[in-house]
């Protein structure tokens, strides 16, 4: 009998270390016989791609970068996310829709009831019911204070127009991000960023099991 698809998303401000996670929780999975797609937004697709690099480095109004990063969503969603689900794959994702809320939401102080409209329209997946909308199965959210995510972003690569945002801005993003988990507990798993890896990945390893998606980690 196949297994059914499981949808894991990794969320957090720039900076709070999630990414070097990613493949570690994948290859947890894959050692229990798991069929694993890692994937990112924005991008996952040859068009969400191109439209990823237009968000983070062209100069736009708020509204107009919500559009685009829910376009890109749009096309992930069909092209890459609901065939690996309906695979029975785990799909682990470099941020999703609780980012757009975070940043565009939080950060940019875009209106919330047009995300939320936004986000009906594009994540509805009408064949798993009328009211459907599809998010992870279950968010790791990395919180980190946005003044030691600086820190660590201070020694990064060059910023991109995200990551070049003065801390007060990440500050709003990290309340988006707490908005968002209040309104979706059972799916959020906060994961205390501050701490060393090997606790980190302690705490991811935990709420897999948690979940029962894994024996161990």
């Amino acid at each position: 009998m196949k297994q059914p698809g499981i949808f894991i998303s990794f969320e957090g401000i720039d900076g709070a270390g999630k990414s070097s996670h990613i493949e570690a929780l994948a290859t947890a999975f894959r050692a229990q016989g798991r069929a694993v797609t890692l994937t990112r937004e924005p991008g996952g697709t040859p068009l969400a791609e191109k439209l990823r690099a237009l968000v983070l480095n062209d100069a736009m109004d708020p509204l107009t970068e919500a559009l685009l990063v829910f376009a890109a969503r749009r096309d992930h969603l069909q092209q890459v996310i609901e065939p690996a689900l309906a695979r029975g794959e785990v799909l682990i994702c470099d941020r999703f829709t609780d980012a757009t809320f975070a940043y565009q939401g939080g950060g940019r102080g875009f209106d919330w009831g047009v995300l939320s409209n936004l986000e009906l329209w594009v994540q509805s997946v009408p064949a798993l019911g009328a009211d459907f909308i599809r998010n992870p199965d279950a968010t790791l959210w990395f919180d980190l204070a946005p003044e030691v995510a600086a820190e660590r972003l201070a020694s990064a690569r060059v910023p991109d127009r995200f990551e070049s945002q003065p801390a007060e801005f990440f500050r709003r993003v990290a309340e988006g991000y707490a908005k968002r988990a209040a309104q979706a507990p059972q799916r959020f798993a906060r994961i205390d960023a501050a701490v060393d890896r090997d606790a980190v990945w302690q705490q991811i390893a935990t709420a897999m099991v948690q979940r029962h998606w894994l024996e161990q980690a």
